[in-house]
């Protein structure tokens, strides 16, 4: 398996910290506000990488943490009148709500800000006593002319970042470009017993670095997040992390490409800005995240009606080549073995081939797409159960990894199941015209039919 690593810039051979483990850290929202777009491409790209490990038969210990403190956080909370764990508690239940819907699994660990800050403290205390934090009248900075690698993730020299780098200017700052480890306490702002004996709350950089390291060890596999987190979350990460340690962070870093709206870049001054919440009433949650997860991850995704529809098409060809296979199916209780058959051997290989290659999604898609057409093409012949079964078994096996294809259908309403009752009847009796009413009746409730051999089967329409 090759990844891209942002740190070295090129595709490298993958070789965990542990064998047949691997650490996985994702930066996670800032709980100030609903989730947007943004947070579904990076929670479901990581999703489906962590889920690829998984179905490597690695031992994924996957966090993703809430960062429940910060200026924003602050402002938003006294704007509503509330405290910020107040906003915290009421947001974070949303987050995880709109993530389920998407079919995203939970973290193994998502921890808070807040619940870090003893670790928080006990760093920074080790960065002063190394000489490389100091303290001003309104916080602890770190220096960042100490850490003569700073700039290795960007691959900019530091003179480069600080010029384009909107930096906060006070006067004792040792240079413009030092960031805060931590913040003085203000009226009104939540505040815990800090180094140096000053009271105050964590900077944003060095949240992170507690919460990994503390979960994960000092070096660990893979740190993840959106592009725009490479500089200065990750550089800033990087240089306090391994200046307390002496060790190297982490090994691997994953970024992924920005979300743009009809080709423009997503933003609320522009208003093409949506929330999770609003896109999934319009649309289903599986097409949105097939949609999402079907674009490499390093890419960016351009979010579009017409795309969606796309999306959408795509899917259902993937679920109806599924449900054809399953209703031939017969679980023998075989464990499946895919060399049997040289079709499923073929596409299993091109699968992994291109996950295996920075999880090429694309490519794995256009083999499993390749497989439903060649599925397809069989099942006109007739395939015998044995078979239907192998198949069923390989879709599923590439549903580990995808979470879109396989799908429990909520139960008919008594209502629905009435109506295709009386279509049954109409058709029986030959009344041919009550018998389209009721189809089209029932596809303006979401339901279609389809006429078998075997009898009248029906499955839910995606929005």
């Amino acid at each position: 398996m090759k990844i891209y690593n942002t740190l070295s810039g090129k595709k490298e051979t993958f070789k965990p910290v542990k064998k047949g483990a691997v650490g996985m850290y994702l930066c996670g929202p800032t709980v100030y506000d609903k989730g947007h777009l943004g947070h579904a491409r990076s929670a479901v790209a990581f999703d489906v990488i962590r889920k690829y490990f998984q179905y490597e038969r690695y031992e994924v210990t996957f966090v993703s943490n809430y960062t429940d403190i910060d200026d924003k956080m602050i402002k938003r909370a006294a704007e509503r009148k509330m405290t910020v764990k107040e906003l915290a508690d009421e947001l974070i239940p949303v987050y995880q709500r709109d993530y389920g819907a998407l079919g995203i699994e939970r973290s193994d660990h998502s921890p808070k800000a807040t619940e870090f800050v003893p670790q928080i403290v006990s760093i920074i205390e080790g960065l002063l006593k190394k000489g490389v934090a100091y303290a001003t009248d309104d916080g602890i900075y770190f220096s960042v002319n100490s850490f003569r690698d700073y700039g290795k993730l960007s691959h900019q020299r530091l003179d480069e970042l600080v010029a384009g780098a909107r930096v906060d200017v006070n006067e004792q700052k040792r240079a413009p470009e030092d960031f805060a480890l931590w913040k003085k306490e203000k009226p009104g702002e939540p505040a815990w017993d800090g180094p140096a004996k000053m009271r105050g709350r964590p900077g944003w950089h060095i949240e992170c670095s507690a919460m990994s390291m503390q979960i994960l060890g000092e070096t660990f596999d893979i740190h993840a997040g959106g592009q725009d987190l490479t500089f200065p979350h990750h550089e800033c990460e990087i240089a306090q992390s391994e200046t307390f340690t002496g060790k190297p962070f982490a090994k691997y870093w994953l970024h992924n490409g920005f979300i743009r709206v009809n080709e423009e870049k997503m933003s609320k001054s522009l208003g093409n800005f949506f929330t999770i919440e609003d896109v999934l009433k319009r649309y289903d949650p599986m097409v949105v995240r097939y949609f999402l997860l079907s674009t490499h991850y390093r890419m960016p995704i351009d979010f579009s009606n017409d795309l969606l529809e796309q999306a959408k098409q795509g899917l259902s060809r993937l679920r109806d080549c599924f449900r054809n296979v399953q209703r031939l199916a017969k679980d023998s209780g075989e464990k499946a073995n895919f060399n049997r058959d040289a079709v499923i051997k073929k596409a299993k290989e091109a699968f992994e081939k291109a996950m295996d290659d920075d999880f090429e999604i694309s490519r794995a898609l256009a083999a499993v797409f390749d497989f439903v057409n060649e599925i397809n093409r069989q099942l006109k012949d007739g395939i015998d159960s044995k078979k239907a079964q192998l198949i069923l078994d390989f879709f599923r096996a590439i549903d580990s990894v995808l979470c879109v294809i396989e799908v429990k259908e909520k139960a008919l309403s008594e209502d629905i199941e009435a109506l295709i009752k009386e279509r049954n009847k109409a058709r029986a009796k030959r009344d041919f015209a009550r018998s389209d009413e009721i189809r089209k009746q029932l596809e303006n409730q979401g339901i279609i039919l389809e006429d078998t051999k075997d009898g009248t089967l029906w499955k839910r329409i995606l929005k």
